[in-house]
């Protein structure tokens, strides 16, 4: 499905497949999420790192996700809907989707600050293809994302490691760092279709 909506809208989908179980588990690392009220997914897609924020937030969280996409938006409700009915049912009482209240939302991350509290979120996990995005685009979602956040809040997203030499990734580094007081760059996780690093970034 993934795969199918990349042919169909490549600069919207910005990937050709879903991201791998190592990639979700670096984006979710290190952000606090075990004690977030509130976190928001920028571009779920098909939900792989959906289910790494749900394994990692405690209960009663909040996780909103924003999905473009129409198709992946419908797919991911429908999934995550028939994982919390067999969680209800006692017959997948382990999965974490019964924890954490959920949200799948039609939409566009430039719309974070009407869907969302001024100041009230304590991390944002981004899927999103920055680096072809337009640069008044990119700009915006980004304020959009410092404006939501939480003092000490985290934003992290990912690039992959062949395109990083690009200017327009490279331009986009540039606008973290200016955006956040801290930025750090993780180690390349290998095993991802293709290989690609994580950007943590952190409000002042």
């Amino acid at each position: 499905m993934f795969f199918r909506e990349f042919l169909r809208h490549p600069l919207r989908t910005g990937a050709v497949a879903a991201s791998s179980h190592g990639l979700a588990d670096c984006l979710t690392d290190g952000i606090g999420l075990g004690d977030a009220s509130l976190v928001v997914e920028l571009g779920p897609g098909t939900g792989a790192v959906t289910d790494a924020l749900l394994a990692r937030m405690r209960p009663g969280a909040h996780l909103v996700a924003i999905e473009v996409n129409p198709h992946l938006a419908a797919g991911l409700r429908a999934r995550l809907a028939r994982r919390a009915a067999l969680a209800a049912a006692g017959a997948g009482a382990a999965l974490p989707d019964a924890r954490v209240d959920v949200d799948v939302v039609d939409g566009s991350a430039a719309d974070l600050s009407r869907l969302v509290p001024s100041g009230g979120v304590d991390a944002v996990v981004s899927g999103l293809p920055w680096a072809v995005m337009p640069v008044g685009v990119r700009r915006e979602i980004l304020d959009a994302v410092t404006g939501a956040l939480t003092p000490g809040g985290w934003m992290t997203t990912f690039a992959y490691g062949h395109a990083a030499w690009m200017p327009t990734a490279r331009r986009f580094a540039d606008e973290l760092s200016d955006a956040f007081g801290t930025v750090e760059r993780t180690r390349t996780v290998w095993r991802n279709l293709p290989p690609a690093f994580v950007y943590r970034a952190k409000t002042a």
